[in-house]
């Protein structure tokens, strides 16, 4: 049997809950083809640092190195600061390991309402720039506590790193229908989005199948409403890319069936697989929580493990629970968690 090494991480809220559920559901889609899993668990998270004053260990970095792979749940809690959940252990998992590429497929399942208009069929991949752009550390406030007082963001973009995120999203495309669109705001922002415009362009121009379209984020929003069927693969910063994501996939019926990978392509890290979703502490729990997120999330990881095959069953399963009904309550259902896992888990066996 082939075995990979995961370090899991579920986190906080619902990531407690669909963590293990994705993990049952992962080895007994990979168990039938040789494949088996060594789950490192980890209990960091704001559980850890309201006992700490840290979201992770000094040296979590050295240890989630060792591994294949990070299978990340949630991060998020009521009693913590975002600031410190996410700059505690989300971005310095995703710029230490240089996961570059976040790839978030988005697309829509017969039975499941959609609020985009007409409710067609949706399959889009978006590619964003994962470690630098609008989310950059540079920066600071001055003059606190006067009236006076301000705040500066830096936001960071490089030609190499605007060349390889392009170079992925090209590859993408050119896999696919061969239409790239990539998102911009070169209209308002005079400096950052010209040059990332100036960038994609030359990189898409070494591709002969792929024709790309610049597009405004505010009329690229309004045309994901509108027109959603007109988009294939879409590149974006790290801010457009994120809110794009999340429009997406809330759009096609919930953002619980959403998932991500933050990818270091050439292989010289562990890559992260998460759902978009958040710990969702309304909800957390109580159950009711939709795995599909974090069970698609892992069908990411097989796929990126080099198990290609495992991964389109699991997906076939999931796809076909989704679409019998079977379905947790953001999704009109009343399954619970654990009922949707098991419901996958009976699929695998005749996909």
């Amino acid at each position: 049997m082939r075995t990979h090494t995961i370090s899991v991480l579920a986190g906080d809220g619902i990531g407690l809950e669909v963590m293990p559920v994705a993990m049952q559901v992962l080895d007994a889609a990979a168990e039938p083809h040789g494949v088996g899993f060594q789950w490192r668990e980890h209990p960091w998270g704001s559980d850890y640092y309201l006992a700490h004053g840290r979201m992770m260990p000094l040296d979590a970095i050295d240890q989630l190195a060792q591994t294949d792979a990070v299978f990340l749940g949630a991060v998020g809690s009521p009693e913590v600061s975002d600031t410190e959940t996410l700059w505690g252990m989300l971005i310095p998992i995703r710029r230490e390991f240089d996961q570059y590429v976040n790839l978030r497929p988005i697309r829509s399942f017969s039975g499941i309402a959609s609020s985009l208009a007409g409710s067609p069929e949706i399959d889009m991949v978006i590619v964003r720039e994962n470690v630098e752009g609008e989310y950059s550390a540079v920066g600071g406030r001055s003059y606190r506590g006067t009236p006076y007082e301000a705040a500066y963001q830096q936001a960071l973009f490089s030609r190499f790193g605007i060349e390889r995120i392009a170079r992925f999203a090209a590859e993408v495309a050119a896999s696919r229908s061969g239409r790239l669109v990539s998102a911009t705001k070169s209209n308002g922002i005079i400096h950052t989005m010209p040059f990332w415009d100036e960038v994609v362009a030359e990189v898409v121009a070494e591709f002969d199948t792929v024709v790309l379209e610049s597009v405004l984020i505010d009329a690229l929003a309004a045309r994901m409403v509108r027109r959603p069927r007109s988009l294939d693969v879409i590149v974006a910063s790290n801010l457009f890319g994120d809110i794009l994501s999340d429009l997406a996939a809330g759009a096609v019926g919930s953002i619980g069936i959403a998932p991500s990978a933050n990818l270091d392509p050439e292989r010289r890290h562990p890559s992260m697989f998460e759902p978009v979703h958040g710990s969702a502490p309304d909800i957390a729990g109580q159950g009711i929580a939709n795995p599909i997120g974090q069970i698609w999330a892992g069908a990411m990881m097989l796929d990126h493990l080099g198990h290609p095959d495992i991964a389109r069953r699991l997906e076939a399963a999931f796809t076909a629970v989704i679409e019998s009904g079977l379905v947790t309550p953001d999704l009109g259902g009343t399954a619970t968690t654990a009922e949707v896992g098991a419901a996958v888990i009976e699929r695998l066996g005749s996909v």
